[in-house]
């Protein structure tokens, strides 16, 4: 926030949380079409630096870089910032197929189109395991079809839901759909799988992942030959002195 006053450290971080909350709603129903995949704020010095994830860079920056202009003015005002005291960027996601925020935005267009849901969720979940992810879910829940509404699940993969590894592993989006008959909810929800650079996931691997090495093959140890030519048993030259005889009682 643009606030220079001193406060609180809990007043601050629900300012925070408040000025991310609406800068996400505001950019998300922007940048909805572009495949507005979440934001960043990183707070330096002398300016607050926004960076836009979306898989239509291009769409975002706009002619001659005027859409992302008129953003930056709009947040500025809103937020109350000082001239040039905050900068949007636009940077394009690596993996869309691993972004649940686009797959969801990707459906809920697929859906306002008219295609049907069961085609559409199965189109979505292909292509998320194509991109390399561990396990994905969707679920789309309301008036389907008839009257009445229902709720209708679709898996694919391995997928996980609790414990700590859930916050590294798990990228979940919801989004809702304004149909003729009603609002229909989307729930994307994609299991990363574990990468040690940490480009198309997390570098920790799950607790319970167990390696099983293959076995060593055995290795046969010749003797020298010397060793082997040798006797066991060398005679010596020692006289043993025999055991006296006990007495018998």
């Amino acid at each position: 926030m643009a606030t220079a006053t001193q406060m609180s450290k809990k007043r601050k971080f629900v300012a925070d949380g408040v000025f991310f909350a609406e800068l996400n709603e505001l950019l998300m129903r922007e940048l909805a079409e572009d495949g507005y995949s979440g934001a960043e704020v990183r707070v330096t010095p002398m300016r607050t630096e926004i960076i836009i994830r979306a898989t239509r860079t291009q769409n975002v920056l706009g002619e001659k870089g005027r859409r992302i202009r008129e953003l930056t003015s709009v947040v500025q005002k809103r937020f109350k910032f000082p001239e040039k005291g905050v900068e949007l960027y636009a940077e394009k996601v690596a993996n869309r197929g691993l972004c649940s925020t686009a797959q969801a935005e990707s459906l809920r267009y697929k859906l306002l189109g008219g295609l049907p849901v069961r085609r559409a969720c199965y189109g979505v979940l292909r292509f998320v395991m194509e991109s390399g992810a561990k396990g994905c879910e969707v679920i789309v829940s309301g008036k389907l079809r008839a009257q009445r509404a229902k709720a209708m699940k679709f898996k694919d993969g391995y997928m996980i839901s609790s414990g700590q590894p859930v916050n590294e592993y798990i990228d979940s989006a919801v989004r809702h759909v304004l149909l003729r008959q009603g609002v229909l909810g989307i729930k994307v929800k994609i299991m990363l799988d574990w990468d040690p650079k940490g480009k198309q996931g997390p570098m920790t691997p799950l607790p319970d992942l167990v390696t099983i090495h293959q076995p060593k093959d055995d290795e046969y140890v010749r003797r020298a030959p010397e060793i082997e030519a040798a006797p066991l048993l060398v005679p010596t030259d020692i006289d043993v002195p025999a055991m006296p005889a006990l007495p018998v009682a």
